[in-house]
């Protein structure tokens, strides 16, 4: 006699990043800051917020027509919520469903939508100009292909990834999370294998360097059609 199929096992996710995050703000991995959500010194340390923040500027107002913007991962919105106001519309997205709730309450611009979607899976919203800022080093390789495949949706791409310092091995793989490829002095590298993503052109917008802070922050700009 066949067996009858079991209808209520469960099917395994095959990237349970939205739990992973959820347990980073959940338990404060990232630091605490006496708020119930915050994203970390990469989100707040003066160093590398303000020079990010003026380069972004800059960018963003060079166009005679403001560009509509989606930020993937916007955490605690503590830099997005300085370059709103330089564009027509900004989509700000993260994975962890109370944070964005926190952020609609907190934050409240007439061209600003907050939603919650998973990058990796979910159809994402239009745009111009994709930023990506200190996400995508968090994501496993199979989660960074995913995205990668997406962005030529978009005209341009904003990236900043935490990579090492020294000459490194791109594209090592990681389980999502908290942790970085640089523990394993790797870094991304979206250009390379196995991402292979093209672009017309490319260009390096900021390099932070920070004593007491192991390897370099950069953040580079992708046209990409």
């Amino acid at each position: 006699m066949k067996k009858k199929e079991d209808k209520t096992k469960k099917v395994k996710k095959p990237w349970p990043t939205k739990d992973a995050m959820e347990q980073v703000y959940a338990m404060k991995l990232w630091g605490d800051n006496n708020s119930d959500f915050y994203s970390g010194i990469g989100s707040h340390h003066p160093e590398i917020v303000a020079p990010y923040i003026d380069v972004l500027t800059s960018f963003l107002t060079s166009f005679k027509t403001p560009l509509t913007v989606c930020d993937f991962g916007c955490g605690d919105f503590n830099v997005g919520k300085e370059l709103v106001k330089h564009t027509k519309k900004y989509v700000a997205v993260d994975i962890v469903s109370d944070l964005i709730t926190h952020n609609k309450e907190k934050f409240k611009e007439e061209n600003l939508d907050f939603y919650c979607l998973d990058i990796a899976v979910d159809e994402l919203p239009s745009g111009d100009c994709v930023l990506l800022r200190q996400v995508l080093q968090h994501l496993s390789n199979t989660e960074v292909q995913s995205v990668v495949s997406k962005l030529a949706n978009y005209k341009y791409v904003v990236l900043t990834e935490h990579l090492p310092e020294e000459d490194f091995e791109s594209n090592k793989e990681i389980i999502s999370g908290q942790g970085i490829r640089l523990k394993k002095q790797s870094g991304l590298d979206l250009l390379a294998p196995p991402f292979n993503f093209k672009v017309k052109e490319e260009k390096q917008l900021l390099r932070v360097t920070l004593n007491n802070y192991k390897g370099v922050i950069v953040t580079t700009l992708y046209k990409v059609f």
